[in-house]
C-alpha cells in the first residue's frame, strides 16, 4: 500500500460520510490541509491522528481495517513487506470475557497515556478456557494503534510434543519479519535478544506471546519500545513477570452462564435454544461453561441440525466419559489432550497428589482434606496445591478453598484408574478424615458420643479445634464434603464407614437445625446398616432419622422408624436398649403424643438404673420430667429436674443442663411463679449459648416471652421474639419468619394519661 492508496481511501470514506474536507476537520480536530495532504497522497498520518479521523468518521471494523493497512510505514532501509502482519484469524463473532476484555482495553489505553510499555500474562487460565481467543481477538481490535504491525509465536509451552520452543528460534522469526538478512541474525539467544529490542526500539508494535512455558522462555522475547503492547498467553500463572517486569496479569476463568448459552446460541442457532432452554441450558452446564467443550458440542450438534437438543443432551449423559464426546477430532480439538498437555508439564509426585485430589466428590476441597486424600503431611500437600494452582489446574473460591472444574476431575479420575492409584485408600482416609475430626469437634458442641472413637488411619490430618468457634467454623468447611461423599462414594467395601461417619455429624446437624441435611445423611446411613445387618448401628440411625423427621412434621415416616427401632430390641445390650426407649420417647413428645413419650422416657430412666448410670440417668431425668410438665404434673417435674441439676452440672453436659433448666422454668412457669421461671429461662439460655446452639436458644426465648407477655411487658417478649428469629435465620430455619410475625405483632400499651 502507498500514499495514494491511503489518500483515495480516506477520501471516499469522507464522502460516504457526507463530511467536507473542513467538517471533518472540526469533528477530529486535524487541520484542513493535513487531511487534504493525505488525500492527495503527499503523506501518511501518524497513528494518534489516524484514530482521530477514524473515529470522526464512525467507520465500521473494515474500512478501519483497510485504512491501517493502507497508512502502514514500512521500516528504514527495510525491504517492502517488513512490516509485520503475524497475528492469527479473528473470530468473526467473539463471545463472553466481557470483564476481561474491557481489563485489556483498559490496559492498552495506558500506553498512549503514560507512554508506559505494557506486559500482559493471564489471559491466564485452565486448558481451553479461551485465552488465545481473548489475545488474538483483543490484538485485532488494537491494531489500528499500532502501525508498525503485530508479531505472533506460538511457544509451545503445553503441547503434546512436550518441548517448548526455544527463545532463540521465536527471535530469529521475529528479526526475519522486521526484515533482518538471514546473514545478520545472530546465533546466540542473548545476541538474538539484544538486536530484537534495538529494531523494535522506536517502533510501535504489538507481540502476541502465546502458550508460554515459563517466565524464562518469555524474558528474552520482551521489546523495550514504550509503544508496543506485549500479550502473554500461558497455563501458568507467570507471577515472575508482575515481580520483575511490572507485568499486569488477567486471570481468565470459564464462561458464566449466560455467556456460554449465548455461544451456544450463536453456534447452533438461536431458535433452536429457544425452543428448547431446559436441554440447552443443562448441556453448557454438562460442559462446565468451558468455551472449548462448548465448541465441541455445538460443532456436533451444527453437523446433525434436526437432532432435538435433548436427544443429544442424553446421549451425552449416557456416555461412559463425558471426555469421550469432547473431542472434534484433532489433538488440539480435544479437551482430554488439551488438559494432558498441562498435566504432563507436573513433577512426578505433584501429579500423583493431582490424581488423588480428582477423588474428592465435592465442589471444592480444603488442603485438610487434599492432604488426607493424598496421606501426605500438610506443608507437603501446601507445596503441590500451590504448583496446581500455578498451573490453572486448581483455582481458589471466595473462601480460599481449592476448586477442581468438573472436566479436570473427570480427567484426573480416569487418570487415577489408569495409573493404578489406592482409590480405596484415598477415599478410605478422607471419609476416615470427616469421622475423625467430627468426634473432636463434637466435644465443644456439648455432644456425647456413644462409643469411643477409634484413632484415624495413617495419613489423615486431625485438625483440633482449640474453641467451639473453632470446631463450627470445621463442620462449615466440610459440610458440603459430606453430602457429596454420600451422594458419591459408593463402594460396598466403604459401607461401614460411610455408616459411622454420619453419627459424629448428628451433633452440629441438631446445633443448627439442619433436619434436611440430616434426614438426607441418615437414610444413606441406614440404608448402609440395613445392607450390613447391625442391629446396633440399624437403631442409631433409625432413631436419628426418626427425630429429624418428627422435628419436620413428617409423622408417618418418623413412626415408620420408631418400629424399626423396636425390631431390633432382642438384638441389642439393655445400655443400647434404653437408648431406644429414650428416642421414641422424644419424637413421641414431638408428635405430642405425651403419654407415649413418658412411657418409653420411664422405661429408659429404669433401664439406666438398674445399670447404675448416672449420667443416663441424670439426661433421662429431664426427659421423664418435660413430658410431666406437659402432662400438667408440674411439682414432680420440678423435683425431677432438681434432682436431675446437679448431676448434669457434674458431668459437664451442657446442653441437657441447658434443657434441664428449660423444663424447669416451664413447670414453675404454669405453678405461676414467673420470676422465678424468668430466672432458669436466662440460665437454660445461658448454658445454650455457650454450647453454639442457636436453634435452642430460640426455642428458649420463645418460652422466655410467654412469662414476659403474662407479665404484661410485651416490649421485652417482642425483643425476646426477635432475637430468637434472628437466631433461626442465622441457621436458615423456616421457622424463623413465623416468629418475627408474632413478635411484630406484639405492641406495647399506649401510656395511659
Amino acid at each position: 500500500m502507498n500514499r495514494t492508496e491511503f489518500g483515495r481511501l480516506l477520501r471516499e470514506a469522507r464522502q460516504r460520510s457526507l463530511l467536507t474536507l473542513e467538517s471533518l476537520a472540526e469533528a477530529s480536530g486535524v487541520s484542513v490541509r493535513a487531511i487534504s495532504d493525505m488525500e492527495r497522497g503527499h503523506s501518511l498520518p501518524r497513528q494518534a491522528t489516524l484514530s482521530e479521523l477514524m473515529d470522526a468518521l464512525e467507520l465500521e471494523e473494515e474500512d478501519r481495517r483497510r485504512l491501517v493497512e493502507a497508512s502502514l510505514r514500512r521500516a528504514p532501509g527495510g525491504p517492502e513487506g517488513c512490516t509485520p502482519r503475524q497475528l492469527p484469524p479473528d473470530l468473526a463473532v467473539f463471545r463472553g470475557h466481557e470483564h476481561a476484555l474491557k481489563t485489556a482495553h483498559g490496559l492498552t489505553s495506558e500506553i498512549a497515556e503514560e507512554g508506559g510499555h505494557v506486559v500482559v500474562s493471564a489471559i491466564g487460565g485452565m486448558g481451553g478456557v479461551g485465552k488465545t481467543t481473548l489475545a488474538v481477538h483483543w490484538a485485532h481490535q488494537v491494531a489500528d494503534r499500532f502501525p508498525d504491525g503485530q508479531l505472533y509465536v506460538n511457544l509451545r509451552g503445553f503441547e503434546e510434543a512436550g518441548h517448548p520452543l526455544d527463545p532463540a528460534e521465536a527471535l530469529g522469526g521475529f528479526l526475519t519479519a522486521l526484515g533482518v538478512p538471514d546473514g545478520d541474525i545472530p546465533r546466540g539467544t542473548e545476541e538474538r535478544s539484544a538486536l530484537f529490542r534495538e529494531r523494535t526500539a522506536t517502533r510501535r508494535l504489538i507481540v502476541v506471546l502465546d502458550n508460554a512455558r515459563d517466565e524464562e522462555q518469555v524474558r528474552p522475547l520482551l521489546p523495550v519500545s514504550t509503544g508496543c503492547l506485549t500479550i502473554i498467553t500461558s497455563r501458568s500463572r507467570l507471577t515472575g513477570l508482575a515481580v520483575g517486569e511490572g507485568a499486569r496479569l488477567i486471570g481468565l476463568d470459564v464462561w458464566t452462564h449466560d455467556e456460554a448459552l449465548a455461544a451456544l446460541a450463536a453456534r447452533v442457532g438461536e431458535e433452536r435454544c429457544r425452543a428448547e432452554p431446559q436441554a440447552a441450558a443443562a448441556l453448557v452446564r454438562l460442559c462446565g461453561f468451558l468455551p472449548l467443550a462448548i465448541a465441541i458440542v455445538a460443532a456436533q450438534l451444527s453437523a446433525a441440525p434436526q437432532l432435538p437438543l435433548l436427544v443429544a443432551l442424553r446421549e451425552l449423559r449416557e456416555t461412559e466419559s463425558v471426555l469421550d464426546v469432547l473431542s472434534a477430532g484433532t489433538r488440539r480439538d480435544d479437551v482430554r489432550a488439551v488438559f494432558s498437555w498441562s498435566y504432563q508439564a507436573l513433577p512426578p509426585e505433584t501429579a500423583a497428589f493431582f490424581r488423588h485430589l480428582a477423588l474428592h466428590p465435592g465442589p471444592s476441597l480444603s488442603t485438610e482434606a487434599a492432604a488426607s486424600l493424598s496421606g501426605i503431611p500438610m506443608p507437603e500437600a501446601r507445596r503441590h496445591l500451590r504448583r496446581l494452582t500455578s498451573a490453572n489446574l486448581l483455582s481458589r473460591d471466595a473462601e480460599g478453598r481449592y476448586v477442581l472444574h468438573d472436566l479436570v476431575r473427570a480427567y484426573g479420575t480416569e487418570l487415577a484408574v489408569d495409573e493404578k492409584d489406592d482409590i480405596l485408600g484415598a477415599r478410605t482416609r478422607l471419609l476416615d478424615y470427616l469421622r475423625h475430626n467430627a468426634h473432636e469437634a463434637n466435644g465443644f458442641l456439648g455432644a456425647t458420643s456413644l462409643r469411643a472413637s477409634h484413632p484415624p488411619a495413617e495419613g489423615v490430618v486431625s485438625v483440633a479445634p482449640h474453641t467451639r468457634e473453632e470446631a463450627l467454623d470445621w463442620f462449615r468447611q466440610e459440610e458440603a464434603t459430606v453430602m457429596s461423599a454420600l451422594r458419591s462414594v459408593d463402594d460396598p467395601r466403604l459401607l461401614r464407614l460411610r455408616m459411622t461417619f454420619t453419627q459424629n455429624w448428628v451433633a452440629y446437624y441438631s446445633v443448627m437445625g439442619r433436619w434436611s441435611d440430616e434426614i438426607e445423611t441418615k437414610r444413606v446411613a441406614l440404608d448402609a446398616a440395613l445392607a450390613l445387618d447391625d442391629p446396633v448401628a440399624v437403631a442409631r440411625n433409625a432413631a436419628d432419622l426418626a427425630r429429624a423427621l418428627a422435628e419436620t412434621g413428617q409423622a408417618d415416616e418418623a413412626d415408620r422408624q420408631i418400629e424399626l427401632m423396636l425390631g431390633q430390641l432382642d438384638r441389642i445390650t439393655p445400655m443400647e436398649q434404653a437408648a431406644v426407649e429414650r428416642s421414641i420417647g422424644w419424637v413421641r413428645g414431638r408428635q405430642k403424643r405425651h403419654e407415649e413419650a413418658l412411657h418409653h422416657a420411664r422405661r429408659a430412666l429404669d433401664i439406666y438404673r438398674t445399670l447404675g448410670d448416672e449420667r443416663g440417668m441424670a439426661r433421662e431425668m429431664n426427659a421423664v420430667g418435660w413430658y410431666f410438665a406437659l402432662l400438667g404434673r408440674y411439682e414432680e417435674t420440678v423435683a425431677l429436674c432438681e434432682e436431675a441439676i446437679p448431676l448434669l452440672r457434674r458431668d459437664g453436659n451442657i446442653r441437657i443442663e441447658a434443657a434441664a433448666w428449660d423444663t424447669l422454668a416451664y413447670a414453675r412457669q404454669r405453678l405461676g411463679d414467673l420470676d422465678g421461671a424468668t430466672t432458669d429461662y436466662q440460665e437454660s439460655l445461658r448454658l445454650y449459648g455457650e454450647a453454639f446452639d442457636g436453634y435452642n436458644q430460640a426455642e428458649v426465648l420463645e418460652h422466655l416471652a410467654t412469662v414476659q407477655q403474662e407479665q404484661n411487658d410485651l416490649l421485652a417478649a417482642r425483643t425476646s421474639l426477635l432475637r430468637a428469629a434472628e437466631l433461626l435465620s442465622a441457621i436458615n430455619s423456616p421457622r424463623a419468619a413465623e416468629v418475627r410475625a408474632v413478635a411484630e405483632s406484639l405492641h406495647a400499651p399506649e401510656p395511659q394519661t
